[in-house]
């Protein structure tokens, strides 16, 4: 007998009884109906990822059928290996990185299914009483960079760029937690780093406004995407419409958080207790105006590439990279997956 018409044959307490047991087996359902996704940020929750954040506080994933489970990360390589190892099934990384990761790693093709910075943060923050103001100034001065840095991923096409004799500038690789301290102590004369972090960094640690130089590499002829949303290739193939629903989800996050940076800056601060609101909202605001809402997204939509720009951009890295097969745009980002135009579309 079906469970509800039990009801009417049973007493009260029986009934109440399996009143629970209905609301146990239909709890149940709802819950192995969400698909679960392991999610991957770059770095920790700071100002700029607030779109992924807003995205789950307001509901989208969950009515998308999606469990989101959102992790901090330690630097632009990170969120590239976790993917490519199945430990997360999607993440925030470099694309640029990405290109050069599966040219090293041919068997683990992973690919980029939105792009969030349509312009890079890459940046060289210097200071102008350590003597940087432009790009020739870093020679005969000491330059702090991580390793694992999406921004140092850029450094030879930014020398050349610019004509800077690499062997003599010094360069200190440094740890991501000592990166501005080091700056601002006068230990190093400049850094790399995602411009919107080491300027509000410094800035909060004292320095004065008009002691920062920030060279963003964009400006100065480094001419390659940002950060992108990135999916394992096997998660990819058997979930596509995770995938799909997740980028859905994601673009209504987006897009909240481009109409309310000071409301959207509230999911990340619930999840960094030593977050200020001034500074996340600020380094939000930051990456929205420059790396975000460009002129190029304004006209086309957000999460879709130029393919022949990607293409450009794939010339520009091999100018400094010997790759062993030479990747073309369309090997690199997947369009199948984003939402219509009409939902990407800048309001």
């Amino acid at each position: 007998m079906h469970i509800f018409n039990m009801l009417q044959a049973t007493g009260s307490n029986a009934r109440m009884a399996a009143f629970a047991a209905a609301a146990v087996i239909l709890t149940a359902g709802a819950a192995s109906a969400q698909n679960a996704v392991k999610f991957s940020l770059d770095f920790k929750f700071e100002g700029p990822s607030a779109p992924f954040v807003v995205a789950i506080d307001k509901g989208y994933y969950k009515a998308e059928g999606l469990d989101v489970t959102i992790d901090s990360a330690a630097g632009s390589l990170e969120p590239i290996t976790r993917v490519a190892s199945g430990t997360y099934d999607m993440g925030f990384g470099d694309i640029n990185s990405l290109i050069k990761f599966r040219d090293a790693n041919p068997g683990t093709p992973i690919k980029a299914v939105f792009i969030v910075y349509n312009k890079p943060p890459f940046a060289i923050v210097g200071r102008k009483s350590r003597g940087v103001s432009a790009p020739k100034d870093l020679e005969g001065r000491k330059l702090g960079a991580p390793a694992p840095d999406g921004a140092f991923a850029q450094w030879k096409i930014f020398v050349q760029a610019n004509g800077i004799d690499a062997s003599k500038v010094t360069v200190e690789n440094v740890g991501f937690p000592v990166r501005e301290p080091m700056l601002a102590a006068g230990q190093v004369d400049a850094i790399t780093g995602f411009s919107f972090s080491s300027f509000i960094n410094l800035k909060d640690r004292g320095v004065p406004v008009d002691d920062i130089t920030v060279l963003l590499m964009a400006d100065y002829g480094v001419n390659l995407y940002g950060n992108a949303i990135i999916v394992n290739p096997k998660f990819a193939a058997e979930k596509p419409e995770v995938v799909k629903g997740f980028l859905r989800a994601f673009a209504k996050g987006l897009k909240d958080t481009v109409k309310s940076p000071e409301t959207a800056v509230d999911s990340v601060l619930k999840r960094n207790d030593v977050a200020k609101k001034k500074v996340e909202l600020e380094r939000l605001k930051m990456a929205l105006k420059d790396n975000i809402s460009t002129a190029e997204v304004k006209a086309n939509g957000y999460g879709a590439v130029d393919m022949a720009r990607l293409d450009k951009a794939i010339d520009q890295i091999a100018l400094t990279y010997e790759f062993k097969a030479k990747p073309k745009g369309a090997d690199i980002f997947d369009a199948s997956f984003l939402p219509p135009a009409a939902d990407l579309k800048v309001n």
